[in-house]
């Protein structure tokens, strides 16, 4: 018996356990990060307190995986909130195991923490009216852009702005619903961010048909699940589980029902067609970043 709950049952995982695997096992208990506001990713969709969405859905996947490479069917499941800025130091110091969100993997972020294989990607865009004669990076010169503190897309705006001499006054909110609350009150005449964050929080405004994604793709990213750093047995687990959720083709009704049909809390469709860059990550996984920032 000492030596079923010391051995795990997925493919190479036949080491005794250690690091989080271990105290996970040991406590019965696993602490899950959360957003409460990247729609449709990870979000806070009534007053329960659970968060709902596509990266929690697959944050769920990887927990049942657990429960059974480690015998423990009863497993209690903690949720610990992050920000964009909370939620590299929470992964580092163990308050939370695992960030399922909107979370990209980049080479500077993997000197810090490690990456399950990705999980999303996309490309980073503007959110303007429909009428405005702002529709790409070029035409904001001067201009108040919103973007939200703490994500790779306030980074790249921030280069941009120099790089091109723009002269933007950028303006860091501290989460995704500020930036749209910036924009749509008129402090911001443009918001820089994923673009299917974008389309998430256009699902969710008052009128949805008023805002359009617009521009040039400033880069493309790809989301994967974070873990601490050297953890080698705990991502093999997390990556067996996110790689056989994709070979059952489950995955695609995930992507549906958070892309393609009505989500909480308004009943609105993101109508977010798979773009070909995600049916390419779910066939062939890999917890390498995208290729290079597009010029």
């Amino acid at each position: 018996m000492a030596l079923s709950v010391a051995f795990l049952s997925h493919e190479g995982m036949s080491a005794e356990l250690s690091g989080t695997l271990k105290k996970v096992k040991e406590s019965g208990t696993i602490t899950l990060a959360y957003r409460d506001a990247a729609i449709p990713f990870s979000y806070l969709a009534d007053a329960s307190g659970v968060p709902v969405g596509y990266s929690q859905d697959i944050q769920s996947k990887v927990v049942e995986a657990l429960k059974k490479d480690l015998d423990l069917p009863n497993l209690k499941i903690q949720y610990n909130l992050v920000t964009s800025q909370t939620r590299i130091p929470l992964i580092q110091n163990g308050t939370v195991d695992i960030e399922c969100g909107s979370t990209t993997n980049n080479a500077e972020r993997q000197q810090q923490v490690s990456f399950s294989v990705g999980i999303f990607e996309i490309s980073t865009r503007l959110l303007t009216t429909k009428q405005s004669s702002y529709k790409d990076i070029d035409d904001l010169k001067g201009r108040n852009v919103v973007t939200t503190a703490g994500t790779t897309a306030e980074r790249l705006l921030r280069s941009t702005n120099v790089e091109k001499q723009l002269g933007m006054n950028i303006i860091s909110a501290k989460d995704h619903g500020e930036s749209f609350q910036l924009l749509e009150t008129g402090r911001a005449v443009a918001w820089l961010q994923d673009d299917a964050l974008l389309a998430g929080e256009r699902a969710k405004s008052r009128n949805p048909d008023r805002w359009t994604i617009s521009g040039a793709a400033q880069s493309r990213e790809i989301y994967g699940c974070m873990l601490r750093k050297g953890d080698d047995a705990f991502k093999q687990a997390v990556d067996g589980a996110i790689k056989a959720l994709y070979a059952s083709g489950e995955i695609n009704e995930i992507y549906s029902k958070w892309f393609q049909h009505p989500i909480p809390p308004k009943g609105l469709s993101l109508d977010y067609p798979m773009p070909n860059e995600v049916k390419e990550l779910y066939a062939n996984p890999t917890d390498q970043p995208a290729p290079a920032t597009m010029p």
